[in-house]
């Protein structure tokens, strides 16, 4: 089918995320996240994925997204960049600790909302629909701190008071909402997905999957207030993808692949289906997890989401005997290194039919328009004696996905849009540095913190302009 065409409404873009980018991290009444005590360097990942009981700052530690890239007092230039390439939508999220400092607040700080008002207004100017994530690995300390963040109930309500505010506040400006940014990461990096740091001696998978419940809860109701503020709202639910591939035709490696899947799948089948799927009990179970539900939980699930949103940037391959020697390092979920593909310089796997793959996966099992929400190259990016810089590495890896997106699209896959990850050099949420670099626009800042913070087009910025342009016609 060669003759394929994008449709007119396709909503391309790019995307960041309030933490990697803002920093201003005292500025403007807002309080501390759960992010702002991920340091950089060796530290960073026994404090993500929950090991350290209580994170608090520390003076000898550098703290990249207390600074970010600025975008906080740099906003209007930056989106004056991407409204230049064209962009049609622009995800974003929002801080909670902006909005309210402790996260217990009854009152919103008015200073944060003056923020992002102003900043929807700037996208609005230029015709561009903000995308716009409530909870993007983004839990005030504050909620940490007194409730243990997402293991107290409590929380629930305390994020529908943030939901709430921001569904009236942003009326008009704001029509696309996700609620959880990749609600699976909660299972791989609980501190930074959810705010959750284990004591000693707790059971982990049942501390986890209860906090995930009051997550599904509190996301149920944010969709259900949503559509009631505004029946024009859409809201999604939002995946870490990636298909799970059997590292061999073993029946053991096939089944290792199914389970990885249908872990990977449980939230968002929540989320898509509103129930608990039917392999929860079993995972349970075998877990020794019970959950504690109130009455009325399983009805306030069935407020299920108008689409899935999910972020793509590599596929995974795993086998019955993984163990410490033979799994892949490039992420933090467990997997073993394909020999069919290569990796790039993080160890991620590129893989565009796996794009596809994915797409066809999440269709056939839901039926619901997908949203491509996140989707790029993470690379070292070397300015040039001209003052250029040539990333060609990074179209051709964003030509391949939007041919395969396309062929997804051909095969009958229902696609709202696509935002590449990120449109601008951030702090890479992963590993906190700079020097992993995604954007179409280069920022002036090292792994240190060091720079000017001046931006420069790469490359690809032209590159993507004219994609946008051509309505995705033109990758050349």
């Amino acid at each position: 089918m060669s003759d394929f065409q994008f449709p007119k409404d396709f909503l391309w873009g790019g995307a960041i995320s309030a933490n990697q980018a803002e920093g201003a991290f005292r500025e403007g009444g807002r309080g501390l996240s759960n992010i702002d005590v991920l340091p950089h360097g060796v530290r960073r990942l026994e404090v993500k994925t929950g090991n350290v009981p209580q994170p608090e700052l520390q003076k000898e530690e550098y703290y990249p997204s207390h600074e970010g890239i600025d975008f906080y007092h740099c906003y209007k230039e930056d989106i004056a960049l991407i409204a230049e390439m064209g962009f049609k939508v622009f995800r974003t999220s929002i801080s909670w600790s902006r909005l309210f400092p402790e996260g217990d607040e009854e009152k919103p700080n008015q200073m944060g909302i003056d923020f992002y008002r102003n900043m929807f207004l700037e996208c609005k100017k230029y015709g561009i629909e903000p995308l716009v994530t409530l909870c993007h690995f983004d839990a005030p300390m504050g909620l940490v701190e007194k409730y243990g963040s997402w293991r107290d109930r409590k929380v629930i309500d305390f994020f529908l008071r943030y939901a709430e505010t921001c569904f009236r506040e942003f009326s008009g400006l704001v029509k696309y909402w996700l609620t959880f940014n990749e609600i699976n990461i909660i299972l791989h990096s609980p501190f930074s997905g959810a705010g959750i740091a284990f004591q000693e001696g707790e059971n982990k998978a049942q501390t986890t999957y209860q906090a995930a419940h009051h997550i599904l809860v509190a996301s149920a109701l944010a969709t259900k207030l949503a559509h009631e503020y505004d029946p024009g709202n859409q809201v999604g639910c939002m995946l870490a993808g990636g298909s799970f591939y059997p590292y061999s035709c073993n029946p053991k490696d096939v089944w290792e692949s199914v389970k990885k899947e249908q872990e990977n799948l449980f939230f968002i089948d929540v989320q898509v289906r509103g129930a608990y799927p039917s392999y929860a009990r079993k995972l349970f179970h075998d877990m020794g997890v019970s959950l504690i539900m109130e009455d009325g939980d399983l009805e306030i699930l069935k407020n299920t989401v108008d689409f899935i949103s999910f972020s793509y940037y590599a596929s995974r391959c795993v086998a019955a005997d993984m163990n410490d020697k033979t799994a892949n390092e490039g992420n933090i979920i467990r997997s073993v290194k394909n020999p069919y593909l290569q990796t790039s310089e993080w160890g991620w796997s590129i893989d565009p039919l796996g794009l596809r793959i994915t797409m066809n996966q999440l269709y056939d099992r839901y039926q619901k328009p997908l949203f491509i929400v996140e989707n790029g190259l993470g690379a070292k990016d070397e300015i040039e004696q001209d003052g250029g810089i040539q990333d060609d590495y990074r179209i051709d890896y964003l030509r391949n996905h939007i041919k395969a997106m396309k062929e997804a699209m051909e095969d009958g896959v229902e696609l709202m849009g696509y935002t590449v990850w990120s449109c601008i050099d951030i702090v890479s949420a992963s590993t906190g540095e700079m020097s992993k670099r995604y954007g179409f626009i280069y920022v002036d800042r090292a792994d240190d913190g060091s720079g000017t913070l001046q931006r420069k087009k790469k490359k690809s910025f032209d590159w993507y302009k004219k994609v946008i342009v051509s309505n995705g016609n033109d990758l050349d």
